[in-house]
């Protein structure tokens, strides 16, 4: 429990103590700004300690960044030195590092002495700086310009262990897909006078692929006829047992350019242990079904999975990277409500996906990757992160766009959040759209009312 006398740092606050599992524990707080710094006082088990950060603002706005940032710092502070125990990325919670870098840079400061205030080990702030290195041409170009579609397909073969997205087996919610592919059809015909200029396209899951071919063309025929298809073109395919070349050739012939094969790993006792009926042989399979089609094609990957050691792990990363794909994405395990696999593991081996997470790095670069995009999720292994690399010139527009949030997002379909963004990022309005498949259903008219509200 958590007694403070600032309630709007409350949030985030229990973003720092939920890192160290102290949810269920006592904390008094108090923060005042006095002789030009921030003052946190914190009782914990106890014992009181203060806590206090000089600093200078210039406005509201200002004070509550700023009041949060140290508010972070000071909670994260005092339960490192009680608990004895670190991360790699100390006091910074927020989804998307890259862009508190951003700020920094640009006022004309730079980022580095801001990240090791907060606690942020050296390799993660060299690895700031090597994503900034290399989304640059990107980031310069979309900042502010044009628009990115989304499309959301919530539909999979069997739901994985460790999932806690809104997907469900097809085999339970196929009663749904018909209506459902007519219900985003309506949606794609209705955002047709807000993309005159897309950057990139990306059909995600869910599996996209787990479709049959007509109801896959169906879709791609909307969007070709709405938007064109001379863009970027993702869809992340997804599952090895769903990949037919039926399907990779109508994905071609309406215009995709990108495909995600994602097997998460290349261990096929891990890939029991996590509920997936594919093997690791079905993923070369599919790998060679795309790459026939001439597909710029990204591998997913994760570290932490089941009882999955360093070698293991390290032996998946190894062979995505000889397959040679365009994109390989290492995610570290995010166990939330609604994970299977959350139930059943009481305690992950922060330590060793930390090191799994440096091994991937190092693999990567002496491979010829170079990493473009970052985010973290709440509840990662170690208070790890997700990192998207690429072999050069290869990086994935969409990914750099939406992480970044720099230029307009259009989303449509079952839990997909559409973003407005003004000014390359100044300001940024949302509206998302229900995440059950049948509220969704029987909402759609709305949705595209309200949608179409935000960017009219």
């Amino acid at each position: 429990m958590l007694n403070t006398n600032c309630e709007f740092l409350r949030a985030d606050v229990m973003d720092v103590v939920r890192m160290f599992g102290c949810e269920q524990e006592n904390f008094t707080h108090a923060m005042v700004y006095e002789g030009g710094s921030f003052v946190n006082t914190i009782i914990y088990c106890g014992n009181t300690y203060c806590e206090r950060e000089g600093c200078v603002y210039h406005g509201g706005i200002e004070y509550k960044r700023y009041a949060r940032r140290y508010a972070k710092l000071a909670f994260y502070n005092v339960l490192s030195k009680v608990k004895g125990v670190t991360f790699p990325w100390g006091a910074l919670t927020g989804i998307r590092p890259t862009k508190m870098a951003y700020s920094e840079l640009g006022s004309g400061k730079d980022f580095a002495p801001l990240f090791s205030k907060l606690k942020v080990i050296e390799p993660n702030i060299s690895l700031i700086q090597r994503i900034i290195t290399e989304q640059k041409d990107i980031y310069n170009n979309n900042k502010g310009s044009g628009t990115d579609l989304f499309i959301s397909i919530p539909f999979c073969p069997t739901k994985c262990e460790y999932c806690s997205f809104i997907t469900a087996p097809i085999s339970a919610t196929k009663q749904f897909v018909e209506d459902y592919v007519n219900s985003l059809i309506k949606e794609i015909y209705s955002i047709k006078p807000y993309v005159a200029k897309l950057n990139s396209i990306y059909i995600g899951g869910g599996t996209p692929f787990v479709l049959d071919c007509d109801k896959l063309e169906r879709i791609y025929a909307a969007i070709n006829d709405v938007c064109g298809t001379d863009c970027e073109f993702t869809v992340e395919a997804g599952r090895p047992d769903v990949f037919t070349s039926d399907k990779l050739k109508l994905s071609k012939d309406y215009g995709v350019n990108r495909i995600c094969v994602n097997p998460q790993s290349f261990s096929d006792k891990t890939l029991e242990a996590i509920g997936r009926r594919h093997t690791s042989a079905q993923t070369y399979a599919a790998y060679e079904m795309a790459a026939k089609y001439g597909f710029e094609i990204n591998v997913d990957l994760i570290a932490g999975l089941a009882d999955e050691t360093i070698v293991e792990f390290s032996s998946s990363v190894k062979k995505a990277a000889e397959l040679s794909p365009a994109n390989i994405t290492v995610h570290t395990l995010s166990l939330k409500a609604g994970a299977k696999l959350k139930e059943n593991v009481s305690r992950l081996n922060v330590s060793g996906i930390g090191d799994m997470v440096a091994l991937s790095r190092e693999i990567l670069t002496q491979s010829g990757y170079a990493p473009y995009y970052l985010y973290r999720q709440k509840y990662q292994a170690g208070g790890n992160e997700n990192v998207g690399w690429a072999k050069h010139g290869k990086a994935c527009v969409y990914n750099v766009d939406v992480m970044e949030e720099i230029c307009s997002n259009i989303a449509v379909g079952a839990n997909a959040i559409s973003k407005r963004v003004y000014g390359g990022g100044e300001r940024i309005e949302r509206y998302g759209s229900p995440k059950d498949i049948k509220t969704y259903l029987s909402k759609t008219e709305e949705i595209i009312s309200r949608r179409n509200e935000l960017f009219a």
